[in-house]
């Protein structure tokens, strides 16, 4: 993580309109959260070197930048020979041995769909996650697949990585004060191909609408962070279509900003960050069908402007109580009591971990799924919160 100095905070706030925090600001890439959690694990309190004594057992392997070297490579064995390598080495050690990896996890850094092209076959990224001899460990990803029960999605890096309880207070309290001047807002840019898209819609009603703020057109800098949290920190609601995947890092940097995101399919995030959103997405953001805006012409201004103002109010004020556990704080921070995305995520994978440990003590195989389908991780969400309409996405995943 590099540092923004203090001159460079201000050269962003005066000649590109920026705006982060006075302290804890940092050019953070969104695939260096392997490192993150290495950082942070590294320092933690309860961390031990006997594998005996261990709720949980973590892989320091930085999956996504080996697999980032190869992406679209059509040298497959090159492709695929550090995570093989890897993999054989943990099946030989006597601590994957005892529980056969079921209490290991592994921090990607990058989706899901990075790793799981087979073995055999040209494609995006690698074959880690599908080499049978590590298919019962514990993935952390940026983007999970609702089809698959051992990778879980956790928040991308933001640029805030504060060090102090009152940081992260005086930060809330900055975004709540916010002058708002837009009804939404959009952080990004047209991409090439059909116009039948969400984001091309997104394009031409915002383009033509004086309540909606856009970040114009592209030049060096554009999307720098101190701009893109400027427009995102402008507008009530903030559009959030697919990325290069489903998810979007600009997610968390609308949460950060205040603004209540809005998504255009369920696994943009309902179906991804169960371990850091409310089960309730209603609470917190709005979702309006893609087909809706695509198909049959709906205007994303005039959803949002239905919306009661005491119901906006609410849900920003949610937005904002869940900032602390979307962001990172700095891996050195001391003292620091609130928990954040990385505390959230060890605790729901050393309860996932201590699940599969009591069905083991029972003569039983722990299983991610509901019916023998892994889908949405149902049990997670069960034990978090009350399900509201269980089934109301599957349309969505099911086609």
């Amino acid at each position: 993580m590099k540092p923004f100095s203090r001159s460079l905070q201000r050269d962003l706030d005066a000649a590109a309109g920026g705006s982060l925090p006075e302290s804890g600001a940092y050019d953070t890439d969104q695939y260096m959260l392997g490192l993150i959690f290495h950082a942070r694990m590294r320092r933690h309190e309860c961390l031990t070197a006997d594998p005996a004594a261990a709720a949980v057992v973590y892989v320091p392997f930085y999956a996504g930048l080996d697999s980032a070297m190869h992406l679209g490579s059509k040298d497959l064995a090159a492709r695929d020979a550090l995570s093989r390598d890897v993999v054989d080495w943990l099946a030989q050690r006597p601590e994957w041995r005892a529980m056969g990896g079921r209490d290991h996890f592994l921090v990607s850094g990058r989706g899901t769909w990075d790793f799981i092209v087979s073995p055999d076959a040209v494609g995006w990224g690698n074959a880690l996650m599908t080499f049978p001899a590590i298919l019962n460990a514990t993935f952390l990803t940026t983007e999970a697949s609702p089809w698959h029960g051992n990778d879980f999605a956790v928040p991308f890096p933001s640029h805030f990585h504060p060090s102090s309880d009152a940081e992260v207070v005086g930060w809330q309290d900055r975004v709540h004060q916010m002058d708002r001047p837009f009804l939404w807002g959009f952080a990004g840019g047209a991409r090439g191909g059909s116009q039948r898209t969400v984001r091309a819609q997104i394009m031409e009603q915002c383009g033509r609408s004086s309540r909606c703020a856009l970040l114009g057109v592209p030049a060096p800098g554009h999307y720098a962070p101190g701009r893109a949290m400027r427009l995102l920190e402008s507008a009530e609601f903030c559009v959030q279509p697919r990325g290069d995947g489903y998810t979007r890092k600009s997610t968390f940097d609308t949460i950060l900003a205040g603004c209540i995101p809005v998504f255009f399919h369920p696994i943009s995030a309902y179906l991804q960050y169960i371990w850091h959103l409310p089960r309730d997405h209603r609470s917190y953001s709005v979702f309006i069908p893609h087909g809706d805006v695509v198909e049959r012409n709906a205007s994303i201004e005039e959803v949002l402007s239905r919306i009661p103002p005491a119901k906006v109010a609410q849900m920003r004020e949610r937005v904002i109580r869940l900032i602390p556990t979307v962001l990172y704080r700095h891996p050195a921070a001391k003292g620091v009591t609130f928990k954040d995305a990385f505390d959230v995520a060890l605790e729901r994978v050393i309860d996932r971990v201590a699940k599969r440990r009591r069905a083991a003590a029972e003569g039983r195989e722990y299983v991610d799924s509901v019916d023998g389908k892994y889908s949405w991780k149902y049990d997670l969400a069960q034990d978090r919160e009350k399900m509201l309409a269980p089934h109301e996405f599957d349309p969505y995943i099911n086609t």
